[in-house]
Parts: C-alpha cells; structure tokens; sequence
C-alpha cells in the first residue's frame, strides 16, 4: 500500500553539509533543515499543505509482474486516519487504522470477517496513513532527521535523509536533486522480531487541492523481482469522510490476529 506513506529543525540538525553543486545552481553547501523546506516547498507550500484535511485515491493495482489488475482506493484524513481497499472479483480486501487500532478484512486469504491486526503488521498501514510524509513537521511527531550524504537511484544521484521514527523504525528518504521530492523510500521495520527492508518507488507526481501526491508507486521488500504497482487515476481534495469508515465495525466481534 501506499503508502500510500512526510519541518523544523533544532540547532542540533542545522549543522552545515557540503553538497556537491546543483545543476539549478543550488548552493554548495545545504542543511538538513534546507532540503525539509525545499521538500515543502515541492510539494506545494506549508499553506497548501496545512489546507489538506482529507484525500482520496483510485486506480489500480499490478500484482504478479503486472499479470494481474485489482481495482484500488484509499482514503486518508488528518489524525493518522486511513481505509485501503483492493478489489478483485467481487472480493474486497480492507485495511483501515483510525488512529489507534488497526484492523482488516482479507477475502483473498478466506476470511471475510474483520479482525484487528497486530502491532507489527500494522506498522506499514500506519507509516501511510500520514497526510504529508515522514519530512514534514518531524520533529513535532517525535522523529529525528540526518543528512546521509547522496546515492545512485536509477541514475539520479539523490539527496539521502536517515529518518528515525519514534518508535525506533527507520525510513531512508531518497529526495529528487532537482526538484526536492521523494522518490524512493527504504523502510526499515522490526517485525516478529526480524528487521524487514520495504523499498518504495515514487514518481508521476499530480497536484490534488494545491498538493503533489505521487500517482505511481511501486513497493516490494528490499531486492525481490516482486513489487505491487499502483497507479492512480483519480485524486480528490479534502471530500466529507465520515470518521466511522476508519474504525472497526461495531457489529463485528473484536477478533484480533
């Protein structure tokens, strides 16, 4: 899923960096706090992004080396508000976290009664379930930020920020040189105990109510030939979500994984 998945800076992380030169005649040397606003500044602006209160997205998604089509949507709302559903055949696959429980209906693996997912498979839906990504306002949700230098990605030498999340997961943010937004992400997460590498691809970039969201990402673990495409076709701009669609059915015996 997407995650579908984003400003200031103490003194601590304000330390110069030198930078190579930009080919848009950016300075030699930059701080961590630069490339965060200019991340912002991509991405639409702090206005554009403070204004965004809600969003949904539809498309599709390739499975199998792109052999298989499933229809796609996800909704998303301030307050780590998230609901994603694949659908194929009449089945519908749903994952949704409304802030603080997470919980699923998985049809394609036979179980069609929602159940509530446990801490650690619940991780990547809620890393997703950000309005503005792992950059934006970091501090404020108890992350740390370290520039880590540039890296080859698919031949575009990036800029490279180590994100260390609150609860210890780390996120490699991987920034376009050119025009400061992420294009890929490597999420490092403990899972059952195990570090689990997921590498996400990012790129056409739409502006939905005033901000760029990615409509292509592709997401697999670290060095597998397998990854899940999703394209999005369709994105809206803050549209009534009622908050209920985020939480697990009342009706439905509280099962957990």
């Amino acid at each position: 899923m997407p995650r579908l998945s984003l400003l200031f800076v103490g003194a601590a992380l304000a330390l110069t960096l030198a930078l190579p030169a930009q080919p848009t005649g950016e300075p030699l040397e930059l701080t961590v706090g630069q490339l965060v606003d200019k991340n912002i500044a991509a991405k639409g602006g702090r206005e554009a992004l403070d204004a965004l209160r809600s969003v949904r997205l539809t498309g599709r998604m390739l499975v199998n080396q792109d052999q298989l089509e499933l229809g796609f949507a996800q909704t998303k709302k301030r307050g780590n508000l998230v609901r994603a559903e694949v659908s194929l055949q009449g089945l519908t696959m749903v994952q949704a976290y409304d802030g603080s429980q997470a919980w699923q209906i998985a049809p394609f693996q036979g179980r069609k009664d929602p159940e509530k997912m446990s801490a650690d498979d619940a991780k990547s839906l809620i890393e997703d379930a950000d309005l503005t990504g792992f950059l934006v306002d970091w501090k404020a949700k108890g992350s740390t930020v370290e520039y880590a230098g540039r890296e080859d990605v698919d031949g575009t030498l990036a800029h490279k920020l180590k994100v260390t999340l609150k609860n210890g997961d780390v996120a490699w943010v991987y920034l376009d040189p050119d025009h400061f937004l992420e294009i890929r992400i490597v999420s490092q997460r403990i899972e059952r105990g195990a570090q689990v590498e997921v590498e996400t691809d990012l790129g056409d970039y739409e502006k939905v109510g005033g901000v760029f969201l990615p409509f292509s990402i592709e997401a697999g673990r670290k060095g597998s030939t397998s990854k899940q495409k999703i394209l999005i076709t369709k994105g809206e701009a803050n549209p009534e979500l009622d908050d209920a669609q985020f939480r697990f059915p009342a009706s439905a015996q509280p099962t957990s994984k």
